[in-house]
């Protein structure tokens, strides 16, 4: 064994022990632990974990500990500014082709949302851990739950541990550190199926919405998967209102 010493920031903290919480600790780790290892066996999963510090330096997942190291972990956007350099982190910044999604069973309420902002966003809550996991690695999505095991799978790259227990917080916390305000293309998606949603002509759904909607609305969006036919009703109006709300409390 060897004996090192760590210390998370931030928000990181809330993966810990409460004795570990805010300060420097030492732990025991096996010979030729990696931090990786060894910051997920103290519970923060690695996707949490955008730069690590070994000595004042920083290191990557792989880096064996050895005997009094110092590892210091940063959540994202919360490196020191001498190391703020995106060569310096463990992930470089998302890009909008980034932007896709898969939720766990606990969070549909967050997919409709996403969904309704435009961005994709794979949900079933039958989704078991394996499924969730294979579809991220081969879609490039990024994993989105309350679930902080599931987020330490090697083969998850990219996720978001999810502290929020409502759909709208939920959102404003993903918006916030993905910075998916500037990104959001409102009822591009399928809420139900997450299919891009198109311009329909009159004679496709005529017998698919009720008469007086039909006299009253003369643009309409289906979905190719669910048939299902939207139009700028009331409801239009008030799911707009809620995108944009909460698209804008995201960059305030």
């Amino acid at each position: 064994m060897v004996t090192a010493r760590f210390h998370f920031h931030h928000e990181l903290n809330d993966f810990l022990a409460r004795s570990q919480r805010g300060c420097t600790f030492e732990c025991a780790c096996p010979k030729a632990s990696s931090t990786k290892h060894m910051i997920e066996a103290l519970g923060v999963p690695h996707t949490e974990v955008d730069l690590v510090v070994r000595n004042g330096r920083p290191a990557g997942f792989d880096v064996q500990i050895e005997e009094d190291d110092l590892i210091e972990a940063y959540p994202p956007h919360r490196a020191p500014p001498d190391m703020a350099d995106g060569a310096l982190l463990l992930r470089p910044p998302m890009k909008a082709s980034d932007l896709h999604f898969i939720a766990d069973a606990h969070l549909g309420g967050l997919a409709q949302v996403l969904r309704l902002g435009g961005f994709d966003t794979h949900y079933d809550n039958n989704f078991a851990d394996d499924e969730i996991e294979r579809l991220a690695l081969e879609e490039s999505r990024i994993v989105l739950t309350r679930d902080r095991e599931l987020l330490k799978r090697r083969t998850v790259l990219r996720g978001c541990y999810v502290r929020a227990l409502q759909p709208d917080e939920q959102w404003r916390e993903i918006a916030e550190r993905l910075d998916l305000a500037p990104h959001v293309r409102a009822f591009r998606l399928c809420l139900m199926c997450n299919a891009p949603l198109r311009r329909a002509m009159p004679d496709e759904i005529d017998d698919r919405v009720p008469d007086g909607v039909r006299q009253r609305h003369t643009r309409f969006v289906t979905c190719d998967v669910c048939r299902r036919v939207f139009w700028e009703g009331s409801h239009w109006k008030r799911m707009r209102a809620r995108i944009d709300a909460l698209a804008e409390a995201s960059q305030a």
